[in-house]
């Protein structure tokens, strides 16, 4: 078969046929659109990637401004859902909360499989529940201040954390040295603004926000700023403008971590500690939750 010879045009090659050869060129002209047209319909009949965020208290207005925010970051190419469990705190300030919330994160985790999501994002700062949640699928699960603490380090050598309560600053402060980002974190600050105060009376809890942000400016010598509650999803370019200092949000840098994990076919792993639970049973109200043994 003879092939159309290829001749520099401005921009572009384009095929010269002669009259002898021009139904060979229309041939491989034609092969050339189906070809094309095949590799289109295949890259676009992909699925699309599925993120579910799980909001660890149960507020479901909250919930709400975490999914928004999410996507409004997230790829064009990417659904993201948001859920909370239906039974535990309204909102997360403590350690008892937390570990109450794990279970909910649990549950949350368990009806996503069902549904094929392709990533988990604990979209609140203890990252309550988080490597029970990676046991329970090999989808990628992050948890916020994970995320932020790699994004903030991404872009400055030192970064100071503003949270809500000042009784949670020991949480910010434990997750530092789990993750091996204390080196990196010049002070945990709180603006003493309750976490439903986000939601309820947003201005004011903004407000107080970027004050304490401004403090951080001045007084730690660092290049960024993490916010430290889920709930401030919705804040973190107001919040930078105001301050002058780039603000790293959580739940938007977790979500886009997810999106690269995902992307990368990165899973979790499967081997050792986050293994699936071992199969046993469950007793009283957790009977639901134990896993059956195949033998």
């Amino acid at each position: 078969m003879h092939m159309p010879t290829a001749v520099r045009r401005p921009g572009k090659y384009q095929f010269s046929c002669n009259s002898v050869m021009h139904n060979n060129c229309m041939q491989y002209s034609y092969s050339i659109i189906v070809i094309n047209i095949r590799v289109h319909n295949a890259l676009h009949s992909q699925d699309i990637m599925h993120i579910q965020l799980i909001n660890p208290n149960t507020t479901s207005g909250m919930t709400a401004t975490i999914g928004d925010a999410a996507r409004r970051i997230a790829a064009s190419g990417t659904t993201i859902t948001a859920s909370n469990p239906d039974s535990g705190p309204v909102s997360i300030e403590g350690h008892f909360e937390e570990a109450v919330s794990a279970v909910g994160v649990a549950h949350e985790v368990l009806k996503g499989e069902k549904n094929g999501v392709d990533a988990y994002v604990i979209a609140c700062f203890g990252d309550p529940g988080l490597l029970a949640a990676r046991e329970l699928t090999r989808a990628p699960v992050i948890g916020i201040a994970e995320a932020a603490f790699h994004m903030a380090s991404l872009i400055s050598t030192r970064f100071s954390i503003v949270t809500t309560l000042g009784r949670t600053c020991i949480i910010a402060e434990h997750l530092l040295q789990s993750y091996g980002f204390a080196q990196h974190c010049r002070r945990v600050r709180a603006a003493e603004v309750p976490v439903l105060e986000l939601e309820k009376n947003a201005d004011a809890a903004v407000q107080r926000i970027i004050e304490e942000c401004l403090q951080a400016k001045a007084q730690d010598s660092i290049g960024a700023i993490v916010l430290g509650c889920g709930g401030m999803a919705d804040m973190r370019e107001h919040i930078s403008r105001e301050v002058g200092l780039p603000v790293v949000e959580g739940v938007t840098a977790a979500v886009k971590l997810a999106e690269a994990l995902v992307g990368l076919g990165l899973q979790t792993s499967k081997f050792g500690d986050l293994d699936f639970p071992r199969p046993k049973p469950f007793t009283g109200q957790y009977a639901h939750l134990g896993v059956p043994d195949p033998t």
